[in-house]
């Protein structure tokens, strides 16, 4: 059976601009061949167990010819897969999407076309301009500035003066004398507006103002490369009064996210819409312990306990796994009052109808303890990691209450992506590392190198424990008011303030 080949636009750059058909298309795809220009975090969503195909056209230097993709496409296409052919922005614009479809169509190959939201339109937005504006302008007219190899640029300047409509030029960097020249040339007055944008929608973008006479100096000066949109027009002077994107209070910021991968989409995201350049940077993995008897035997005699007490989302998940796995569900735990030792593990217990009895106002091991030293008077169930806090237990032993601390998963620390981010703390290119457990902590520092000069990183942490386990590796702090995302990320808001602007 011959397979299908989709076109997906993944958009300029922003993730949040990939369309929803597009996601649909790429969650389903079992070959992915990718270009440069598609973001990081759209490559992300590749299915695991997809083949991938790396293309890598660029400005000037294609890793792989345009006929061998065609090709490329229609064979794994006659091999019965669905295909996705990922390009950045929108394929039918200058992205040679209709030249990749007429071999498939030779061939009877079926096929779709997924628009993507253009960098035509999406990033002058980012810089601040509205490529239409009826006080400025009544057209819009978008051309590439890439020339073919050896030969001049093929645009007619003097039809685009007249127009008096804004233009964007795509592909334009190494062009952009010859650009404005003709401009120029064919009569546009130099002082008008114009600008330039590298790496549009990402958190490293930067947006130059000029006028058409100083814009190519412009560029230069400021070693703009691919890729970067140049607009020109009277709209453009609109950039500084519109510019919502830089005034994001993270933007550009690097800052490095080290929760468990299954964990850190919701932290991570979040800092993106404040505009920071964010480093996903999984240090920990946990795994349920299977078979684990301790915990099995301990739940089949769950009325020897009056509390039972949970540190962690994933000792939630290790629980509920065992339950499963012996065809029980939550009314096997009807008859004990649960512990939380804050909101997210809260939350991973009211996914399987589940709520905690008591969290205690300050989200550590410490305070838990504490707590429940306060009020309980017979025997403690803990499921927690293999390295867990030893302050809940001194702070129950201290209550002389009884209590058995079962491990239910271990946490290993590794990171496939240490090398690099060894490299950017040393080169001082890492503004904040988050950190939501002492346990990242640990990660993070086995896995970059404990030879590492920590004093050059600042960790922005949820709790006190935390802080003094990034502080006893040297990592200088800044503490979260209380140990919730929200609370973390105005930390983080605080600290830019201070420091960045």
């Amino acid at each position: 059976m011959i397979g299908k080949v989709t076109l997906v636009g993944a958009g300029p750059g922003d993730p949040g601009l990939l369309t929803v058909k597009g996601r649909e298309a790429l969650l389903e795809a079992q070959v992915v061949v990718y270009d440069r220009l598609v973001s990081p975090a759209v490559l992300s969503l590749m299915p695991e167990n997809a083949e991938k195909i790396n293309v890598g056209k660029e400005a000037s230097h294609h890793l792989v010819p345009q006929e061998q993709i065609n090709r490329l496409l229609l064979n794994k296409a006659l091999e019965g897969k669905r295909v996705v052919r990922l390009k950045g922005g929108d394929p039918f614009l200058f992205g040679r999407g209709g030249e990749e479809l007429e071999l498939l169509t030779e061939h009877g190959v079926s096929f779709e076309e997924v628009p993507g939201i253009t960098s035509a339109i999406a990033v002058p937005a980012y810089g601040g301009i509205p490529v239409t504006h009826r006080e400025f302008t009544s057209s819009l007219h978008i051309i590439t500035g890439h020339a073919r190899a050896g030969k001049p640029l093929e645009i007619d300047f003097e039809a685009l003066v007249r127009t008096r409509g804004t233009l964007v030029f795509l592909m334009g960097v190494t062009s952009l004398p010859d650009i404005c020249a003709g401009l120029l040339e064919a009569g546009m007055n130099a002082d008008m507006p114009a600008a330039i944008v590298e790496q549009g929608t990402t958190p490293r973008q930067r947006r130059f103002n000029a006028t058409v006479g100083t814009l190519a100096q412009t560029a230069t000066e400021q070693a703009v490369t691919s890729p970067a949109i140049s607009i020109v027009g009277p709209v453009c002077a609109l950039a500084e009064k519109f510019d919502w994107f830089d005034a994001l209070p993270l933007k550009g910021k690097k800052i490095v996210v080290t929760r468990p991968r299954e964990r850190s989409g919701t932290l991570a995201g979040r800092l993106s819409k404040l505009g920071a350049d964010v480093y996903e940077y999984p240090c920990i993995r946990t795994e349920p312990i299977i078979p684990c008897p301790e915990m099995e035997a301990a739940l089949n005699r769950l009325g020897d306990y009056t509390h039972l007490v949970l540190t962690s989302p994933a000792g939630v998940e290790a629980l509920w796994g065992m339950l499963e796995r012996e065809g029980k569900d939550a009314r096997a735990l009807s008859g004990v009052t649960l512990a939380a030792i804050g909101p997210g593990t809260d939350r991973e217990l009211r996914k399987h109808g589940l709520r905690a009895d008591y969290i205690p106002a300050v989200y550590d091991a410490a305070h838990l303890g504490a707590g429940l030293a306060g009020m309980v008077s017979g025997r403690v169930l803990i499921l927690r990691a293999e390295l867990g806090s030893p302050a809940l237990t001194e702070a129950l032993e201290r209550g002389k209450i009884p209590y058995d601390d079962i491990h239910c998963y271990t946490t290993a620390y590794e990171s496939e992506h240490a090398a690099a981010l060894r490299t950017l703390i040393r080169e001082d290119k890492v503004d904040i590392v988050t950190f939501t457990s002492a346990s990242t902590v640990r990660g993070f520092a086995h896995s970059v190198g404990e030879d590492l000069d920590f004093s050059r990183v600042l960790g922005a942490c949820i709790g006190e424990q935390t802080a003094a386990e990034a502080r006893w590796y040297g990592i200088r702090t800044r503490v979260a008011a209380q140990a919730t995302m929200d609370a973390l990320i105005d930390i983080i808001i605080k600290e830019g303030n201070e420091t960045w602007n």
